[in-house]
């Protein structure tokens, strides 16, 4: 009795770290990408050296908040694509080689906006058994040209203004005015210069109005 608890006991042990050991993980956690576009899923698994993919057992699907949609389905080695959701037909590409390394890579191409939800993939290698998810969002390119339109036209970009004719003529007659004031000021600056000196001129030689004011004498 003794010995078959010792046992039960070792095996619950085994059985506890060999399914500790075992982890599926995503490289990524969340994807975003536009309508028509392409990405690629993916995710890791613990694997062993000798594990063949004929071992392996692999279930991807979509989860859309409404019902589960299968993607992607490896029994034995064999893919099934007839179990595989009509809406995914003839869009995902695995690679196998990859299979060997522990990862689980899936081209979904042409994408379209009812691809957006939670992807699940469930590994089963016979040694362990885990599942993990990402979130995939894919936007309308429509939709968003349309945003970008709108928000243009609500923050227009600032026209540069052109004046007018009437604009134009105000200008000319501004500095037509201007050249009037400036030379009539020239002008001025000009008289009082000249009247000035002519007025130094006179007081530095007072005989010559007394000689001209004289009578001649014959």
């Amino acid at each position: 009795m003794p010995f078959l608890v010792a046992s039960l006991w070792t095996l619950i042990v085994y059985l506890s770290s060999v399914k500790g050991s075992f982890v599926v993980d995503v490289t990524q956690s969340s994807y975003q990408a536009e309508e028509n576009h392409d990405i690629t899923l993916e995710w890791t698994f613990t694997t062993k050296p000798d594990t063949p993919i004929s071992a392996l057992e692999i279930l991807c699907y979509l989860n859309n908040g409404h019902k589960e949609l299968t993607l992607y389905y490896l029994h034995d080695g064999v893919e099934f694509s007839e179990v595989q959701d009509e809406k995914f037909s003839r869009r995902v590409q695995s690679d196998k080689d990859a299979l060997r390394e522990g990862r689980i890579r899936l081209q979904l191409s042409r994408l379209r906006t009812e691809d957006s939800g939670l992807y699940l993939c469930e590994v089963d290698t016979g040694y362990g058994h885990g599942y993990s998810s990402c979130r995939v969002t894919v936007s309308d390119t429509d939709f968003a040209k349309t945003s970008t339109t709108e928000t243009s036209l609500q923050n227009p970009a600032p026209q540069k203004k052109t004046p007018t004719n009437a604009g134009r003529s105000r200008v000319l007659v501004v500095i037509v005015v201007i050249s009037l004031l400036s030379v009539g000021a020239l002008a001025g600056f000009a008289a009082c210069f000249f009247h000035h000196i002519f007025q130094k001129l006179k007081q530095k030689h007072p005989e010559d109005d007394e000689t001209q004011k004289q009578p001649l004498t014959v």
